[in-house]
């Protein structure tokens, strides 16, 4: 189905609304506001409409169908948090009010603030980010003020195995830091015998993702952590892979000394669009006054009707890194974070990685002899499949990709983690069927029998689309952004 653009059903003179009689003095716009240069299409309220809706019918989402993207977490998320997000006394608050007149909203950014914290077994944590990567920024950005703090200057150092995020390196680099790849062993953890080796006083840290992006724990986190500690460094944890340890390990206990969360990720807000998001990182204690200001606060107040809590924002806080956001994160969010916990509490929050991983370990046997499997153990989240085995029969992962498109599924990840050649990178969540997974293994195994049978059918994929296979890298260095009659 091709939808023609709204410029190209423009017909001269057509019109979509009536505006009322003028009801005030008729004046000229300034010069600045008048734009004679855009030629807007002329249409009527129906084509207007016809053209979104059929735009929006091409569109393949969470609530149509099943997203399997790996590293990316992009379950369905109730509808009923969206709503509590919607109530007037959150949606219509603002942030320049007196604290005294937002006290439910502050309450629940404290509450949230110590239910997080028991689930990671950190005790500090600041919700101002806005973004995971933003959260990753304000984690490391506290590290660095760590250390100056102590006198420790020469730590200029940042560990990142190759396993790890791709925004890890990225975010080390822009706080100042020399970034120092550590390899995966056979089993896909982290090298101990070569952190061991780089591991010296002048490392600040370890940026590690756990579960990592092979979709696997880390076997020697123990061990990794002393590593560290030992040469006074600290270990930042990517906690973006949280859905598969929710009630069932907390990355405190396991010696992280800074995490982040990505609340539209692991909590209740629907994940892509472009946002909004919620990057909220947790810390020890030694490194709880270096965190953002302000931080939401509780004191206890007495009044005439006996003791009761008030809730406010401290700035007072010498060693903190400053703010991170103009204003204190992205409230949303928080809301459904808050509504997604209190609705399933320590249970359901531990059923949530429960099945999660069981989804994705299904998935795994389903399709162990399928697709070369880079390291052969029991995952959490996700799983990681390599496509080596069709690219010898001259299908890559790139047309598996495309041909599950016409089978009916949005693909999985590819290409990524870097460290898996012909990558196929799944994460199912939670949120699917049985039915579902089932209806996906068949897809993919179609596609592996057809790289044998028929490739070429899967090398022209997809047939099914508006628009067949696009020149992928054109269209990334050379986009094509305007509309030109």
């Amino acid at each position: 189905m091709t939808v023609p653009l709204l410029f190209e059903l423009s017909s001269p003179g057509r019109v979509g609304c009536r505006l009322p009689e003028l009801d005030v003095p008729e004046a000229m716009l300034p010069e600045s506001l008048l734009r004679d240069q855009l030629p807007l299409p002329e249409l009527t309220e129906r084509e207007v409409v016809q053209h979104f809706t059929l735009l929006s019918q091409l569109n393949y989402s969470v609530d149509t169908g099943f997203y399997p993207l790996g590293s990316c977490t992009m379950k369905y998320n109730p509808k009923m948090h969206e709503e509590v997000a919607r109530y007037r006394g959150f949606a219509q608050i603002h942030p320049w009010q007196d604290e005294s007149t937002v006290q439910g909203a502050l309450r629940l950014m404290y509450e949230l603030q110590e239910q997080l914290a028991e689930i990671t077994g950190l005790p500090a944590i600041s919700l101002q980010p806005v973004a995971g990567a933003h959260g990753e920024l304000t984690g490391m950005l506290i590290i660095r003020a760590f250390h100056l703090e102590r006198g420790e200057e020469g730590r200029n150092v940042v560990l990142v195995p190759d396993s790890a995020h791709g925004t890890n390196p990225a975010t080390a680099a822009m706080c100042g830091y020399e970034v120092v790849t550590v390899p995966s062993d056979e089993r896909g953890n982290i090298d101990v015998q070569e952190l061991d080796r780089v591991a010296d006083e002048t490392v600040a840290g370890l940026m590690l993702t756990n579960p990592n992006t092979l979709g696997l724990f880390d076997e020697h986190i123990l061990e990794v952590a002393d590593i560290l500690h030992r040469v006074g460094g600290l270990i930042y944890c990517d906690g973006a892979n949280m859905n598969a340890l929710l009630g069932i390990a907390k990355p405190g206990d396991l010696g992280t000394d800074v995490l982040h969360l990505n609340l539209h990720k692991t909590f209740s807000t629907p994940h892509g669009g472009g946002g909004p998001g919620g990057g909220g990182t947790a810390v020890t204690e030694d490194l709880r006054p270096f965190l953002p200001v302000p931080m939401v606060a509780s004191r206890r107040t007495i009044g005439t009707e006996g003791e009761s809590a008030e809730y406010y924002l401290d700035y007072e806080r010498p060693l903190s890194i400053g703010p991170v956001s103009g204003f204190y994160g992205n409230f949303g969010v928080m809301v459904k974070a808050y509504a997604y916990l209190r609705s399933l509490g320590q249970d359901g929050l531990r059923e949530v990685s429960e099945n999660a991983v069981l989804n994705a370990n299904y998935l795994l046997h389903g399709l162990k002899g399928y697709y070369d499997l880079p390291y052969d153990r029991p995952c959490l989240h996700e799983c990681v499949f390599s496509g080596k085995a069709q690219a010898k029969l001259g299908v890559h992962t790139i047309d598996i990709a495309k041909r599950l498109i016409d089978l009916g599924f949005h693909p999985p990840t590819v290409y990524f983690p870097l460290i898996v050649d012909e990558a196929l990178m799944i994460e199912p969540t939670e949120t699917e069927s049985l039915e579902t997974l089932d209806s996906f293994v068949a897809a993919m195994r179609q596609i592996a029998e057809e790289a044998k049978t028929e490739p070429e059918q899967v090398r022209g994929a997809p047939r099914t689309t508006p628009v067949g296979r696009l020149d992928e890298v054109a269209a990334a260095r050379k986009p094509d952004l305007k509309w030109q009659g």
